[in-house]
């Protein structure tokens, strides 16, 4: 039985062996595959992404304002994170309906800033809310009719935690997208460093070690 496999996948087509067939196309599959799977990933890279001034001279500039490129963290999110699911199914799906755009590039849908605002409110449109909260922009998605209920929840669970700590959130935050990373550091240094030093603190971690319910001093 082996010997006869043995033959046939070594026996000439016509002018190749059945072997000799496989295995060059075998390795003409990996080739073919790493290349293809090369190219695919470039294509999620920022600089593919800002390469032809539509995206470059409109959304890029937009962006370059935003924590997604700057933020206290230094981690900077690129378009792909948003706009491109991880799963490579999906993420090929999504490649396939993005040569939708070649043809928009060539007829110029979106080549002047005038023609971009106008189809701006259909671009923003792709990502919906699901969407959203599966790369992390959200943190949940509701229906509309629990919204209210569910933000009114999430408001009384930051009202438990300290006034101190969540002012210097806020401040980190806000004061954060406007800064370069040196100063971005200093601020987290020092906000850091009063949260650390402050009353809520020290009654977070008495009440903790009592297992009784925190009552903070708010300084």
């Amino acid at each position: 039985m082996i010997k006869t496999i043995w033959r046939w996948f070594w026996r000439p087509a016509q002018r190749l062996a059945w072997g000799a067939i496989f295995i060059f196309g075998g390795f003409a599959g990996i080739i073919f595959w790493g290349g293809f799977n090369t190219a695919m990933e470039y294509t999620n890279t920022m600089e593919f992404c800002i390469s032809c001034h539509e995206m470059r001279s409109t959304v890029y500039q937009e962006y370059k304002k935003t924590v997604h490129f700057k933020n206290a963290s230094g981690v900077q999110a690129v378009c792909s994170d948003c706009h491109v699911p991880k799963a490579w199914t999906p993420k090929l799906i999504r490649k396939i309906q993005a040569t939708n755009e070649l043809y928009h590039k060539a007829v110029g849908t979106i080549s002047t800033p005038e023609k971009f605002e106008a189809k701006r409110l259909i671009m923003a449109e792709r990502v919906d809310a699901q969407r959203a909260h599966q790369v992390g922009l959200v943190n949940k998605v509701v229906a509309r009719d629990d919204l209210m209920a569910e933000a009114e929840k999430a408001a009384r669970r930051i009202c438990e935690l300290s006034p101190v700590a969540v002012q210097g959130m806020k401040e980190s935050m806000v004061r954060g997208a406007t800064l370069d990373y040196n100063a971005i550091d200093q601020i987290t240094d020092w906000i850091q460093t009063r949260v650390m030093n402050s009353q809520d603190r020290k009654e977070g971690v008495r009440a903790f070690a009592k297992r009784e319910k925190v009552d903070w001093p708010g300084r």
